[in-house]
């Protein structure tokens, strides 16, 4: 899973052990955060009106990962269904 909202939205909650990448960092991390470019990946953002998803997705494609699927309703509806989230450990 991908979280592709990153930030204060990714520390505050995202699905459990989802990595967060946004599209200003897809082609710079991507090779070392996702290095198997066959795994199945799914990018989610808020809900169906944020394209950061889309966006994500479409960047994975270009660089040659070869199974990116989109969570088109994102973290809104897995919290509205009651699905476990995870927040970032803050130290310090």
């Amino acid at each position: 899973m991908v979280d592709t909202l990153g930030g204060d939205n990714y520390a505050k909650q995202h699905l459990p052990s989802a990595i967060a990448l946004v599209e200003a960092e897809v082609d710079a991390r991507a090779p070392e955060v996702l290095p198997d470019r066959a795994a199945a990946i799914v990018t989610y953002c808020s809900n169906p009106a944020c394209a950061n998803s889309q966006r994500v997705a479409e960047r994975l494609l270009a660089l040659g990962y070869t199974n990116v699927r989109k969570y088109r309703e994102g973290i809104e509806d897995w919290v509205s269904a009651g699905l476990p989230v995870e927040a970032a450990v803050r130290t310090g």
